[in-house]
């Protein structure tokens, strides 16, 4: 089997197409083990869709399935385009609804699915921006990552510690599945978006900036978010049985 691993502004993806559709849980956990396998923050498997250009399946690295994830369908956008899979605008199906991207380049933009906001809990707001993420304005310096771990399992839902400076907007993420903060969110960042604009701190319109300190842009447009920035292969490797089976 051939494997490309994708990064999409630090989050890393496996990712492969194929016709058939069936739990690939214990593949994503042997994949994205960054000792013994590929190595990655989750894994992307691309099916045909008879309505769309593609369906998805997403899991963590932990082998959970997830609904959505932004970076990551910036970086399947890319790789159906570059395996002719789709044309440069193309629609596809995730669980938690139809994500419509195109790729110009070494750059893809996402619609993301429609956005809940959800409730507050203290300081925190939780939203749903295709996954459910908690938010708070504050210092990233401040990111705790004990307590984003208590509060991802207090309320099933990924952590982010926003800040705005200088117009800009910078997220730290801890995220579920993966168990650990990770360079970049792409839900994560929209989520804090929604968070700042709330507050007054941004328009519509934000440079956006994760752990991993690459640049990104969030819009609001007819009140859906749209997700943009460069996403890069990093190589293809033949991934064999006894690799995929070994313990």
């Amino acid at each position: 089997m051939v494997v490309s691993k994708y990064s999409a502004s630090g989050n890393d993806f496996v990712i492969f197409h194929t016709f058939l559709k069936k739990d690939r849980s214990d593949l994503a956990k042997k994949l994205c083990d960054r000792q013994n396998g590929v190595g990655a923050d989750g894994l992307i498997v691309i099916l045909p869709h008879e309505k769309y250009d593609f369906e998805w399946q997403f899991y963590n690295a932990d082998g959970s399935e997830a609904e959505m994830c932004g970076n990551g369908s910036r970086a399947a956008a890319h790789y159906a385009y570059v395996n002719k899979l789709a044309s440069e605008k193309m629609k596809f199906l995730t669980i938690a609804g139809v994500i419509e991207a195109e790729v110009e380049g070494d750059v893809v933009e996402s619609q993301l699915t429609a956005h809940k906001e959800i409730k507050e809990i203290g300081e925190w707001k939780l939203f749903d921006t295709g996954v459910p993420h908690l938010v708070k304005i504050d210092n990233i310096n401040n990111f705790n990552i004990e307590e984003c771990r208590k509060l991802r399992y207090e309320h099933n839902a990924n952590v982010n510690v926003a800040e705005v400076k200088n117009g800009a907007l910078y997220v730290r993420t801890y995220e579920r599945g993966v168990e650990d903060e990770t360079l970049a969110c792409g839900t994560g960042m929209c989520a804090s978006f929604l968070k700042a604009r709330e507050e007054g701190l941004i328009g519509n319109s934000v440079k956006v900036y994760p752990k991993s300190a690459e640049e990104l842009e969030i819009s609001l447009k007819n009140n859906r978010l749209y997700f943009k920035g460069k996403v890069k292969k990093v190589f293809e490797a033949y991934v064999s049985d006894s690799d995929i089976n070994r313990q």
